[in-house]
């Protein structure tokens, strides 16, 4: 069927829903160039104004869906299952997830994207690995599924192509904040990849996307209905983001750090949702009888992460890159650390050479910031707090501006939980 876009529009203009022939015809003719981008730009506008019915929501995602290519895993003898973060600062968990839940028997599809803004992005991470590619063909990505068992890469621009020009036009037309919109970007790029089961990190805090805990349940309990209208069992962790995970953001930083996670240590924080989001994963995948745990303390889960790196061409033994220009920020008082802004973190990290503010931008590997006190750690005056790296020391300046008022320091200190909530 053939629509006129300005019926569309006056649709869901005037509050009413739109039906499935109107969904379908909008994405295909936006996808193909016969809707203008200023007719889809008031269409997002109008959605994010009026909202989606569940139904609208799912047919939307469908719909982007079949814009594109779908992967097909069916041949594939172990159980599939992949995750999704909305994103954060110091958000390393796909790195020693990925493979963590490999070695314990499942096949992880994940397909990731760059950072953009204060949040970073996987592939920009592990591309601070020497050799490592982000870029596979369909048949390498299918055979490292068979022979390791996991896989980290960029997606093809054949998976939901109408997502990709939408997100970019959303970007420039202030309609990102849209909950359909949000939820159907999201699922409708990690239902294409073909998983048995999706297990989503909805962040929640100053350095997420959703501030505000409702807020993030609310989008949290839309895909996880979009997941099953799909046929696709989906859970969603709600997780905190008002302090960075971990004690590093930047890409070689949080690389060193998610190998420390893989060699039986590192963070609690990084520790404790890596092993929740595994066990989510395993649960979805039929796997529910196997403590991860286990394979990150025997060892398992790093040999799979060498297997997987080797096989995206990355060298697992080189060393990683090392910012030359390093500043020390200091404590001011005595007391116990009360709060660190994400944020700010991680506004200083992008300042400092690891974000970009275009797709197309450059990043540095090696910049970012070590956190030597996170949140109930008790510091004097003069103890180093955060530990800038740079490729240029004139960035230093703008990274300290980020970091004026990220962090409180006070008598006592009452911990928040890592996870608020579990949705299914």
């Amino acid at each position: 069927m053939s629509f006129a876009a300005v019926d569309v529009i006056r649709t869901k203009r005037d509050g009413g829903a739109l039906t499935d022939d109107q969904i379908d015809w909008v994405i295909d003719a936006y996808t193909n160039g016969r809707v203008a981008e200023e007719q889809m730009s008031a269409l997002a506008m109008a959605i994010f104004l009026n909202g989606m019915t569940d139904a609208e929501i799912a047919r939307w995602t469908s719909a982007m869906i079949d814009s594109g290519d779908r992967m097909d895993l069916s041949a594939l003898t172990r159980p599939t299952v992949d995750k999704h973060s909305t994103g954060g600062v110091g958000d390393k968990i796909t790195l020693p997830l990925a493979p963590l839940v490999a070695a314990c028997g499942a096949a992880v599809p994940q397909l990731s994207g760059r950072g953009l803004g204060h949040t970073g992005g996987t592939l920009d991470k592990l591309e601070a690995i020497p050799g490592w590619r982000a870029s596979l063909s369909t048949e390498e990505y299918l055979a490292q599924l068979r022979n390791v068992g996991a896989v980290v890469c960029a997606a093809g621009d054949r998976l939901a192509p109408a997502d990709k020009k939408l997100y970019a036009l959303r970007d420039v037309t202030s309609t990102v904040e849209s909950i359909p919109l949000i939820a159907s970007s999201i699922m409708s790029k990690k239902l294409a990849e073909g998983a048995g089961g999706l297990v989503l990190d909805v962040k929640v805090g100053s350095g997420a996307f959703m501030k505000e805990l409702p807020t993030a349940r609310r989008l949290a309990e839309t895909m996880v209905r979009l997941g099953a209208a799909h046929d696709v069992p989906t859970v969603a962790v709600l997780s905190d983001m008002s302090t960075p995970l971990g004690r590093t953001a930047g890409h070689s930083l949080e690389v060193a750090e998610s190998l420390e996670v893989l060699s039986g240590g590192g963070p609690a924080d990084v520790v404790e949702l890596t092993l929740v989001l595994a066990r989510e994963m395993l649960g979805l995948a039929g796997l529910s009888d196997v403590d991860p745990a286990d394979a990150l303390k025997d060892g398992r889960a790093m040999d799979v992460w060498r297997r997987m790196i080797s096989a995206q061409g990355g060298d697992p033994d080189a060393e990683l890159p090392v910012a030359p220009e390093k500043h020390v920020v200091a404590a001011g008082d005595f007391g116990v650390v009360t709060r660190m802004d994400a944020y700010a973190v991680g506004v200083a990290a992008w300042r400092l050479g690891a974000g970009r503010a275009r797709k197309e931008d450059p990043v540095s590997t090696s910049a970012g910031v070590i956190m030597h006190r996170k949140p109930g750690d008790r510091v004097s005056a003069g103890d180093p707090i955060f530990e800038l790296h740079t490729e240029n020391a004139e960035l230093i300046d703008g990274a300290l501006a980020a970091l004026e008022g990220a962090v409180d320091i006070g008598a006592t200190y009452e911990p928040e939980p890592l996870v608020h909530d579990r949705i299914t």
